[in-house]
């Protein structure tokens, strides 16, 4: 299956902004201080963050790819 030009720009944007928004999210929750939330807030960001970085590590090279497969 070969994905058009746009589709490949469109997951290449979702994996840019899943790092740009997570990493702001990390940013925050390190600088705020380790005792500002219970324990379990941080247990279930941390797997989000973990999770959406998963998704950005697949879908940008993905997209990367079929973006490059439709310029030939």
């Amino acid at each position: 299956m070969q994905l058009s030009p746009g589709w490949a720009r469109f997951l290449i944007g979702i994996a840019v902004w899943n790092v740009f928004t997570w990493s702001v999210f990390i940013k925050n929750l390190w600088f705020n201080g380790p005792h500002t939330h219970p324990a379990g807030y941080y247990v279930a960001h941390m797997g989000l963050i973990v999770v959406n970085l998963l998704i950005a590590a697949v879908l940008g090279p993905y997209g990367w790819r079929a973006l490059r497969a439709s310029r030939r």
